[in-house]
């Protein structure tokens, strides 16, 4: 496929999609596919002012949705599942076009999005609280939740399409307005999904104006949608510095902050290790979406009965997997977004080699596109965690360390900044156990016997320390999308009061 002929496909991809050609044309933000390098298309971008204006009208839009029954509001997203459905295979070629992705995870991020509309739905009925015990005679204690406000979310652009719907859906149901900045590197899937929204809405026919919308913009736009008071959550997925950002500017007016940054994910492979298992689930870990998932497997810890069994077929499986065009070839592998996560990879490789690394593979790899960055997935065998190791380089780079003592491999596993995603690979139980414990794996996301990668939506989905302590997604996530009022009825004709307090006047 040559370069014109992927530009034209994604022309013809978003007019399928519904997406005015006006948006994507005559623009000052050039949108680039990472599978050549080439540009595809001009995006128009909002100016501070404009994207105010966005704001003001999505919490216009916020006070018409919060008053229709959650059962209801969990209709429009039920559409939107559908209209997903029939976009599925559309959406995932450009998820596959502007991110990169091999056809099979571009379309798996589309179904992502469909499930996450089927849980909502569902939701969208389940808003529970609680009836509490009072301590007053004849009175009835309660919780009650309601909507939120104006949701922002702010995306990056490893899953373009699939961290949008996690929040929009649930934001939705339970009453809110959303407001999206996506990724400058990955807009056209943006203003894709926005345009599938507005035929779900189409089809609904009783939804607020500006229910959703998208800012095409640059950092300057999103720190608008960080800054604005008619935002009470934002939530941001990006890297661990965004974060330090954006934390800190939401506490400062009060406002919420769901935050997914960064993950230096690692695993444990055990003397009892299934090995066959432990082999698959680390290849696709770490060399995967081309190691650039928040939850890819970077670090490897392999005791040293079974390290020279293990690492032998690892090497192999590295050396020979599959790279290319994921637009033209049943590769594995595809492409990095750009040079800056090339350039990243290449330094953190140097600093291993400093720290006595030993690697195979990490060079640069001929797919015939000179203006795009495709590699040889890393394996580094490392004496020890030290130097690059402790930090979470965004490519497929897979630190493997031996060790000797449980205790030891579970203290170096919890021993960086990020808290995302873990796993350990063993048929004894109590090692099992042990790694889910209080004092075992310190991760949101801890796995036995599947790899790092790969979450379901019915978990809420999210880590710990430098990871940001957001969850998204399943289980009760969606309380974070709402405020919680705790109520108390009396239906007696006295009045008494909490602990005993005597306070009678004549």
């Amino acid at each position: 496929m040559n370069n014109m002929t992927v530009a034209k496909e994604t022309r013809d991809l978003l007019s399928k999609l519904g997406v005015a050609e006006s948006l994507y044309t005559g623009g000052n933000m050039a949108s680039y596919t990472p599978v050549t390098g080439e540009k595809l298309a001009d995006l128009k971008t909002v100016t501070a002012d404009e994207a105010k204006s966005m704001i003001d009208k999505a919490d216009a839009a916020f006070r018409e949705w919060r008053l229709v029954p959650a059962p209801k509001r969990g209709e429009l997203v039920r559409l939107l599942g559908e209209e997903l459905r029939t976009a599925k295979a559309d959406l995932g070629r450009l998820v596959s076009i502007e991110a990169g992705k091999i056809t099979s995870e571009g379309l798996g991020e589309v179904q992502e999005m469909i499930d996450i509309c089927d849980f909502a739905v569902g939701l969208s009925r389940q808003l529970y609280g609680l009836t509490i015990a009072t301590e007053r005679p004849g009175h009835r204690m309660m919780e009650t939740w309601h909507a939120l406000g104006v949701v922002g979310i702010i995306s990056a652009f490893n899953f373009p399409v699939a961290v949008w719907s996690w929040n929009a859906a649930l934001a939705l149901v339970c009453g809110n307005s959303i407001v999206w900045k996506p990724s400058e590197k990955t807009p056209l899937t943006a203003l894709a999904c926005q345009a599938i929204f507005d035929k779900a809405v189409k089809r609904f026919g009783e939804a607020p104006q500006n229910l959703s919308q998208v800012l095409i913009g640059d950092r300057a736009i999103g720190e608008v949608l960080v800054d604005h008071h008619l935002v009470p959550l934002v939530s941001a997925t990006g890297s661990t510095r965004m974060g330090r950002d954006v934390g800190p500017r939401l506490a400062k007016r009060f406002a919420r902050a769901i935050l997914e940054l960064g993950g230096n994910n690692a695993g444990i492979v055990c003397p009892s290790a299934d090995l066959d298992m432990a082999l698959r689930a680390i290849a696709f870990g770490a060399m995967g979406t081309a190691g650039q998932r928040c939850t890819t497997l970077r670090r490897l810890f392999v005791h040293e009965s079974v390290y020279d069994k293990l690492l032998p077929r690892l090497k192999k499986a590295y050396e020979s997997v599959s790279i290319g065009s994921p637009l033209e070839t049943s590769a594995l592998v595809g492409p990095l977004i750009d040079k800056a996560a090339f350039d990243g990879m290449q330094k953190a490789l140097a600093g291993a080699k400093e720290h006595g690394g030993k690697i195979t593979g990490g060079d640069r790899f001929d797919a015939g596109q000179a203006n795009a960055y495709y590699v040889r997935p890393a394996l580094v065998e490392m004496p020890e965690q030290a130097g690059p190791v402790l930090e979470e380089t965004f490519a497929p780079i897979l630190y493997v360390m031996k060790y000797s003592d449980f205790d030891d491999a579970l203290s170096d596993h919890n021993a960086v900044g990020a808290g995302l995603s873990s796993s350990i690979f063993t048929l004894d139980l109590r090692e099992a156990e042990r790694f889910l414990s209080a004092d075992g794996s310190d991760c949101g996301i801890a796995n036995v016997n599947i790899g790092t990668s790969g979450a379901e939506i019915g978990g809420a989905f999210g880590g710990e320390k430098e990871t940001g302590g957001g969850r998204e997604s399943g289980s009760d996530a969606w309380k974070a999308y709402m405020r919680r009022a705790t109520n108390t009825v009396n239906y007696s004709r006295a009045l008494p009061l909490a602990q005993g307090v005597s306070f009678d006047i004549e």
